[in-house]
């Protein structure tokens, strides 16, 4: 296991939470770092993902491997163990269990999807390096209860309290229902990861534990969301089981509440560059958040057994 460097507070190009009127900064970094020849992916697109900030893929896994996913989720929700642990967040009025974190390490099942050529090959070829796996988790959004995400940029709270120092990472989200415009999908407002937006307040000591329940630090202005939404738009994510969505680690994403009978669930795994390793400390947080949701082990995905 590898543990995260010294910080150079002198190099913070994403300055967040610091006091300042909230702002938008253009990114530094390219979107797409790899090739079409380093991966799966064709130059097409990949010049969709450097544009919109995210892709699609219609299906991942197979069938037989979504109903083995499906089973897995529907025992670890019902699982009292697994509820008491601290890597499990509970809906706060209905006691469902809403994300179980760091599940590539603790369950042998999705650490297989994790480090597989299918996922991590993406990932490779987009951030155009080897990759390790920032966070894990699996998302449940039970009908009827399964509250709403605002709408954040995730770099924005890996780089305030984990120390990601650049937007070099990306997300999978592998859906194991599916997805509906009316059950609480993904949303993402397209070429909205090419800014990044400065946010206001400071981050209290253990936010966490508040944030991953309702995101309270590093909610991005409401002015500023309505510009983003009014230049970029909204792209609702339909889909169904078995396919998945990668995107970028600023795009800008919320999902509604789910008040309808059909669940929506997901695996979602992130991958950060080697190259974009955290600091130690983080750059807007009295210290760094555990290790389940900020990994300091930065052993390349696909190498892991």
């Amino acid at each position: 296991m590898t543990t995260a460097v010294k910080a150079d507070t002198t190099t913070d190009l994403y300055p967040t939470r610091t006091g300042e009127p909230p702002r938008v900064i253009p990114r530094e970094e390219p979107v797409v770092q790899g090739t079409p020849e380093q991966g799966p992916m064709d130059a097409q697109t990949l010049r969709g993902f450097d544009e919109k900030g995210y892709l699609t893929i219609d299906q991942l896994i197979t069938p037989e491997e979504l109903q083995l996913f499906k089973d897995e989720l529907k025992r670890l929700a019902e699982d009292p163990e697994v509820k008491k642990d601290k890597r499990t967040v509970v809906e706060a009025k209905s006691n469902e269990v809403r994300s179980i974190f760091d599940i590539h390490r603790s369950n042998e099942i999705f650490k297989k999807i994790a480090n597989d050529p299918r996922v991590v090959d993406r990932a490779r070829q987009i951030l155009g390096s080897d990759v390790y796996i920032h966070q894990s988790r699996i998302n449940y959004k039970p009908g009827f209860v399964g509250k709403d995400f605002t709408w954040h940029s995730d770099f924005e709270t890996w780089h305030a309290e984990d120390g990601m120092p650049s937007p070099r990472a990306v997300s999978i989200s592998i859906s194991l229902t599916d997805n509906y415009s009316f059950n609480g999908p993904l949303m993402i407002m397209p070429g909205s990861h090419k800014h990044y937006i400065v946010c206001q307040g400071e981050t209290p000591e253990d936010n966490y534990k508040q944030s991953l329940v309702m995101q309270g630090a590093g909610v991005p202005d409401p002015g500023i969301l309505t510009e983003f939404a009014d230049k970029f738009g909204i792209d609702v994510l339909e889909g169904p089981a078995g396919g998945a969505i990668m995107f970028d680690s600023n795009c800008m994403h919320a999902s509604n509440g789910n008040v309808t009978p059909y669940s929506r669930s997901n695996v979602f795994i992130v991958y950060n560059s080697v190259e974009n390793t955290p600091v130690d400390p983080p750059y807007a947080a009295p210290s760094l958040r555990p290790d389940f949701l900020g990994s300091r082990d930065f052993t390349p995905a696909g190498n892991q057994g």
